[in-house]
């Protein structure tokens, strides 16, 4: 199932994802506190077209609309029992939107966290959490996903559980985290850490990577720790459209297209193949960073320093590792 992944990365060389599913979603009525996953059923319609949008912004890749879609999450809208049915019901939409394209789209099924805490501290345990996330699993593979996708998580535990589901279910996946706290997951793993925690696993992921998080520039410089490693595994950089911002009553990310276009190309020059947006990124962000990717060749490798003036300041001096960047701090911000 991957091999459409690396059929992609070997003709153009990078692939581009989608942007964010529920900046998108909010914009087309989605109320807070809603389960966007209910929408798969009850407005087919729009989750089609949160998809084709992404394709027809020039994405090789979209998520499906399952990012809370396990039993853990649907809990809390009274719908637990319906999570294999729910994500199946995302990926089918996604299929058909990926089959009646004329080049070839990887349907991704979005495997989010499960909002519980793991290890001595939490409630959840492993045997628990591989059968939530198989659960989950088994229903975006019925729906046809290309690839399984598990993303913003912070604990290299729940990571771990959700690499046994997958080999459980025999999927193909990526993985990727969110450093949000001083280069640092939640959890405190560093770009260092999750390199070598899947070193270690029985059933690696194609690509892993980075996603979310503060913004663009904080995601580039975890990015850089991956590639210097030098690890051979395709990474992921999915960074957030700028800084949450509130106006109006609503969440606002202030990046520009001109900036997640520049952002797309030196998280090429730092060693991302898989790119795209997180919150905040909409079509008219995507067909900007793919005009960007296509039109421009894979240059030399970023400075912080560049990253910081063409992309904004870091929020921490430290990148976790230990490392310091000597550049302009900015104010950390809640995320949105």
């Amino acid at each position: 199932m991957s091999e459409i992944l690396q059929k992609i990365i070997d003709k153009q060389g990078f692939v581009l994802t989608d942007g964010a599913t529920g900046t998108n979603l909010f914009n087309m009525g989605l109320m807070a506190g809603d389960a966007p996953e209910m929408w798969n059923e009850e407005h087919p319609d729009r989750i089609t077209k949160l998809y084709q949008d992404a394709v027809d912004a020039g994405s090789d890749l979209f998520l499906t609309n399952s990012f809370g879609g396990n039993a853990s999450r649907l809990k809390l809208h009274n719908a637990g029992h319906r999570a294999r049915e729910l994500s199946r019901m995302a990926a089918e939409i996604g299929r058909e939107v990926a089959d009646k394209c004329d080049r070839d789209i990887v349907v991704a099924g979005s495997v989010g966290p499960t909002g519980e805490i793991m290890g001595a501290a939490g409630t959840l345990s492993h045997e628990d959490a591989v059968e939530i996330f198989e659960e989950q699993a088994h229903g975006l593979l019925e729906g046809g996903a290309d690839v399984l996708w598990v993303e913003t998580i912070s604990a290299p535990e729940e990571y771990a559980a959700a690499a046994e589901a997958m080999q459980n279910v025999g999927a193909d996946w990526c993985g990727t985290m969110s450093f949000d706290t001083a280069g640092r997951t939640m959890m405190g793993t560093t770009s260092t850490g999750m390199v070598d925690m899947i070193a270690g696993m029985d059933y690696k992921p194609f690509a892993f990577g980075a996603n979310c998080g503060v913004g663009a520039s904080d995601l580039l410089r975890t990015v850089m720790g991956f590639s210097d490693t030098g690890t051979e595994r395709p990474i992921i950089a999915k960074g957030n459209a700028g800084i949450p911002k509130y106006v109006d009553g609503h969440i606002h990310y202030d990046g520009t297209p001109e900036l997640m276009a520049e952002y797309a190309q030196m998280a090429r020059n730092a060693g991302a193949t898989i790119i795209g947006g997180c919150c905040g990124t909409m079509p008219e962000h995507l067909r900007a960073m793919r005009k960007a990717l296509d039109t421009t060749a894979k240059g030399e490798k970023p400075t912080l320093e560049q990253i910081s003036t063409s992309i904004g300041p870091f929020s921490s001096e430290h990148d976790g590792t230990g490392d310091t960047s000597n550049q302009p701090v900015r104010r950390k911000r809640r995320r949105g």
